[in-house]
């Protein structure tokens, strides 16, 4: 389901960061671990249609994501791809719902299970609140819902658990790992977060031991 081999990046000559291949299967999971600087969020928007590898290529399935340019590459990331920013990507003046509904629209999509994401996710009753009423570990779980809102392939957390305690950090990866589970996707987490590695056993490391 998601290929990435021979990848190479860097923003200066003398800064290369270390990228592993990757091969996931579809309903697998993968765990990328490293410190802050190591290139974590850089292979995330790689993997995720948003940053041009130098050299190397990503296959979402069976389609090579960088032969794509434009609209095209646009339309294949809202219909496959749903990204977790580190930050929420939510549009704080809209409702809940009006965000999720944003999503459909842009992938042209049906927006016929936002009812039952909401519920899965336990927010189903801010469905008409505005985001920015929402307390942080709320507007998380919209987020993801954002993402998880085109019934995707692959799913992309960058982060999920930094600014959260310990309760609710374990609750995100539960939530995320539940719903990849529902939709048979792919999910790949990046974090520094130790607490984050007796939730997914598959784990690489890069830039060294966090």
């Amino acid at each position: 389901m998601l290929v990435a081999k021979n990848i190479e990046f860097h923003y200066s000559p003398d800064q290369n960061f270390n990228i592993p291949d990757i091969s996931l299967n579809q309903g697998e999971q993968l765990l990328i671990l490293g410190k802050s600087g190591s290139g974590k969020t850089t292979i995330l928007n790689m993997l995720g249609g948003l940053l041009k590898p130098l050299k190397g290529e990503v296959l979402i399935d069976g389609t090579s994501l960088y032969q794509l340019s434009g609209a095209a590459l646009d339309k294949f990331r809202g219909k496959n791809i749903g990204i977790i920013f580190q930050k929420p990507h939510i549009l704080s003046p809209l409702t809940v719902e009006e965000n999720l509904r944003l999503a459909n629209y842009f992938s042209k999509a049906k927006g016929d299970k936002n009812e039952v994401l909401l519920k899965d996710l336990g927010i189903f009753e801010k469905r008409k609140a505005k985001v920015n009423t929402l307390s942080e570990g709320e507007a998380q779980r919209v987020s993801i819902a954002r993402a998880l809102a085109n019934s995707p392939k692959i799913i992309l957390a960058d982060e999920p658990t930094a600014s959260l305690d310990d309760e609710n950090a374990g609750k995100v990866v539960k939530l995320l790992k539940e719903q990849a589970e529902k939709f048979n996707a792919v999910l790949i987490i990046v974090t520094h977060d130790q607490r984050v590695k007796d939730h997914i056993s598959n784990q690489i490391t890069i830039g060294g031991e966090v």
